[in-house]
C-alpha cells in the first residue's frame, strides 16, 4: 500500500512537470539569453596597429591572413569604454570577391560577463551591409554557448558587433 501511495505521488509529480514542460522550457530559455553590443577597432596600419598581415596569399588578396588582438568598445570612439578584446584571425577566402573567413574570440574584461569569452566563426561578405557570423561556444558564463551576431561595417577600422546568444 505505501509503495502504491509513493508511486502515485512520483506520477502526479510527474505530469505536473510534463504539463507545465515546454512553457517552463521557454521561460528558462528567454531567462538565459543574452544581448552584447559593443564595437570593434580593427586597426591595420600605424605604430598601434591591432591587426597583423601574418600571411600574403599567391594571387592578388585571395588567401591573405590577418591576425587580430582588436579593442571592443561601448561606443564608436577609441577613446569610449573597452569591454574587452576580439582575439583571433581572418582571411581572404574567396578568388573573386573580397570575403573573408573569420575566427576569433570575443574575450569579456568588463561588465556583468567579464572573464568570460565567446567563439565567433563565420563567412564575412564584405559587400553586404549586415553580415551573420554564427557563436560557436564560449568559456565562464558562456560555456557551451550558441548564438550569431550580426557584424556591419561602420568605417572600415571599425566594426559594429550585436550578439545574441544562450549562455549555459
Amino acid at each position: 500500500m505505501a509503495c502504491s501511495k509513493l508511486s502515485l505521488v512520483v506520477l502526479l509529480a510527474l505530469l505536473v512537470v510534463l504539463a507545465a514542460g515546454p512553457a517552463a522550457v521557454r521561460r528558462a530559455e528567454a531567462a538565459a539569453s543574452a544581448h552584447l553590443h559593443f564595437y570593434m577597432h580593427d586597426v591595420t596600419g600605424g605604430p598601434s596597429a591591432t591587426a597583423v598581415r601574418v600571411v600574403n596569399g599567391p594571387r592578388g588578396n585571395f588567401g591573405n591572413t590577418m591576425v587580430i588582438d582588436d579593442k571592443l568598445t561601448e561606443g564608436t570612439s577609441a577613446s569610449s569604454t573597452t569591454v574587452g578584446r576580439a582575439q583571433g584571425y581572418y582571411m581572404v577566402a574567396s578568388v573573386a570577391n573580397l570575403e573573408f573567413l573569420v575566427n576569433m574570440n570575443v574575450v569579456l574584461t568588463s561588465g556583468p560577463y567579464a572573464g568570460s569569452s565567446l567563439t565567433v566563426v563565420g563567412r564575412d561578405d564584405v559587400s553586404v551591409p549586415v553580415r551573420e557570423l554564427s557563436v560557436v561556444g564560449g568559456t565562464g558564463q558562456f560555456r557551451m554557448a550558441r548564438g550569431y551576431v550580426l557584424w556591419k561595417t561602420v568605417t572600415p577600422e571599425i566594426l559594429d558587433l550585436e550578439i545574441f546568444v544562450n549562455p549555459s
